[in-house]
């Protein structure tokens, strides 16, 4: 322990109400020993930085006024929740952050009675607040009684179109609604969009006057940086009606802009909110992501996400990869194709590092779109796109798709338009756990009429996949591929398309076939090494297609096997499902076709290495070889505890 920081106020902090009893210069200090001890853990354990230290002062007076868990705290996305979880009765367990059996990297309502509502996709802490703000004035929870709904949103955030049906609902309903709008100019990348552009100017002239005396939030007693952007605002809303802000006109009083690091502004304005709010109210509060640690302060991305590294310095312990990852793998494929082909374009919501556009943003700036968290609008944006006559690429994690099905459904399929979807982090991801794993995108796609669906087994299978896809101009088409590394295979010099429905067959063996879709196959051929020492060499084959299927091949290794088995990283419903039907379809089930479907289970896979969790859903080379032998009637090895 004699590394670990110095924090006597922190010390003796072990639940919220603890912060009672200190004063308010003493929460200042107990802020800076909040900072210091939220840079440590994520030192040791890697994660989101940035957010969490632009909000210690806030996550302090918060808890400093308000009674969680009576009253309900919600943390938009949740990334910034460390300083939260430190004084929510978590210190001792923070070093076990995003581990497997640890704690969770976001808010989880299972972990604490501090989170009253679970969060990791952006967008819905209002929606939740007001719900909670509901339940209260019907009487829900009588035992306990719910208290105020505060729900603290970045300005990232509130580019998703949820957070504004929220409040316009909110509004209508005038119930007691506190919103916090932590406004750092920065979600995981900087902001876009008119949204983005009127937060960086808005400054409240009218409502509210007597709350900002309290706050001392008039533009003298704000920081200099603050003060002459604040300054401009409050001129440019001269020349506006009264009461003209957006956030009036949705039914809410404004309340800014403070100083989100203030510690006496911040407490000041929460006490009088708390002792004098009826209806809604938004607090527009101006924080620096990062605040208060130079390495990630000065990070492009204010520090966002980190492995472990060396406080001292703020370097990086990262792993020498040895082979290329599968983003860039497919951010230098698709640059290669737009250099030839000036109809593809390029959309991303807020992810363009995530997804590697940022490659193809610098290079053609006017062909890739940052939507900002709308990926709803960035589905249909393609679409209208590709009626235009552009060959669109929509860059998205396998998770947020699933934020955009109706607009893939409506909007796309059955418009039959070639829209290009690129599914990044496919499979499960580790450490961000269930809610960002990508279970579901093969059986949502593979599903739609007319709708193409490829995964990559390996990364020179990603560029034949992405060429594909940009000579596809018949339908919508998806190609998704993993989260880290390649497996190290020798790429293309010259990627042709794939034929459209035709998987490929890897190895020939006789008794079994094993039809692989997606990356599993590298740990279908481990599984394949040790079965040959037990005398069992099984035909593999790499399916390439969900929809359409390669009917012939399937027929093929049917007819000349006693046994298949398909494998796949996605949920029941998918690609085997879509065999099954196949071979029911062909009545080769009559024949006694042994068949057997490896998918992930039907829970949500908590958090741990990618490993690990590949090993909860049974689906590593040992459970390969596993079911291989139970199909096949051999002596079934134990499996590992």
């Amino acid at each position: 322990m004699s590394d670990r920081p110095v924090t006597p106020l922190l010390d003796q902090v072990q639940v919220p109400a603890d912060l009672k009893r200190l004063s308010d210069s003493d929460l200042k200090r107990l802020a800076d020993e909040l900072r210091i001890e939220t840079v440590a853990v994520v030192s040791e354990t890697g994660g989101h930085l940035g957010a969490g230290l632009g909000v210690v002062e806030l996550t302090v007076a918060l808890h400093a006024v308000f009674d969680a868990p009576k009253d309900k705290i919600i943390w938009d996305v949740s990334h910034q929740c460390y300083p939260h979880k430190i004084l929510t009765g978590r210190r001792d367990r923070m070093r076990t952050l995003r581990m497997e059996n640890g704690l969770s990297g976001f808010t989880k309502r299972s972990e604490s009675p501090y989170d009253p509502f679970g969060a990791a996709h952006s967008s819905t802490s209002i929606s939740a607040a007001l719900g909670f703000a509901v339940a209260r004035d019907l009487g829900g929870t009588p035992e306990t009684g719910i208290g105020d709904a505060i729900a603290i949103i970045g300005d990232g955030a509130m580019s998703g179109g949820m957070a504004y049906e929220a409040m316009n609902n909110a509004g209508h309903l005038k119930k007691r609604l506190i919103v916090i709008l932590n406004d750092n100019e920065m979600s995981i990348a900087p902001p876009v969009g008119a949204m983005s552009t009127y937060l960086s100017r808005l400054y409240a002239g009218e409502p509210f006057q007597e709350l900002k005396a309290a706050a001392k939030g008039a533009v003298s007693f704000l920081p200099p940086p603050f003060r002459e952007g604040a300054q401009r605002a409050k001129e440019m809303l001269k020349h506006m009606t009264v009461g003209g802000t957006l956030f009036e006109e949705l039914g809410f009083s404004y309340l800014g802009p403070i100083d989100g690091h203030d510690m006496e502004q911040l407490l000041s304005v929460l006490r009088t909110v708390k002792a004098r709010a009826t209806g809604p109210i938004l607090i527009h509060a101006i924080t620096k992501k990062g605040k208060g640690y130079a390495p990630a302060e000065s990070a492009r991305d204010g520090g966002h996400a980190t492995a472990r590294f060396d406080v001292l310095t703020g370097k990086q312990a990262k792993a020498k990869s040895n082979a290329p990852s599968y983003t860039s793998v497919f951010a230098d494929a698709l640059l290669a194709h737009a250099a030839k082909d000036s109809r593809i374009c390029a959309v991303t919501a807020a992810m363009p590092d995530g997804t590697g556009l940022s490659k193809f943003m610098e290079r053609y700036a006017s062909r890739c779109f940052d939507v900002g968290i709308a990926e709803q609008h960035a589905v249909t944006f393609s679409a209208g796109l590709a009626a235009g006559g552009m060959r669109p690429f929509c860059a998205l994690y396998s998770t947020f798709l699933q934020r955009g099905y109706d607009q893939v459904v409506h909007d796309v399929a059955i418009q039959r338009l070639p829209v290009r979807f690129a599914i990044d982090r496919a499979g499960l991801v580790g450490a961000d756990g269930a809610t960002h794993a990508g279970s579901y995108d093969i059986a949502f796609l593979a599903n739609l009429p007319g709708f193409v669906v490829m995964a990559a087994a390996d990364e020179a299978e990603l560029v034949r996949m992405v060429a594909t896809a940009a000579q596809h101009d018949t339908g919508p088409i998806a190609f998704r591929f993993p989260r880290g590394e390649g497996v190290g295979v020798e790429m293309p010099a010259d990627p042709q398309p794939l034929e459209i429905g035709k998987g490929r067959m890897v190895q020939e063996g006789k008794g079994i076939a094993i039809l692989s879709f997606g990356t599993r196959l590298s740990e279908v051929m481990k599984a394949s090494e040790s079965l040959a020492a037990k005398g069992i060499t099984p035909t593999i084959a790499d399916a390439r297609f969900a929809k359409p299927l390669d009917r012939e091949m399937i027929l093929d290794l049917a007819s000349r096997h006693e046994a298949l088995i398909t494998i796949e990283e996605g949920a029941v419903g998918g690609f085997g499902s879509h065999v099954a039907q196949l071979l029911s379809d062909e009545g080769v089930f009559d024949a006694g076709l042994k068949f057997r479907s490896m998918v992930l289970p039907d829970i949500f896979i908590d958090q741990a290495g990618p490993k690990e969790m590949y090993a909860v859903a049974a689906l590593n080379a040992e459970d390969i070889e596993r079911k291989v032998l139970e199909v096949m009637g051999v002596g079934v090895m134990t499996r590992r505890a």
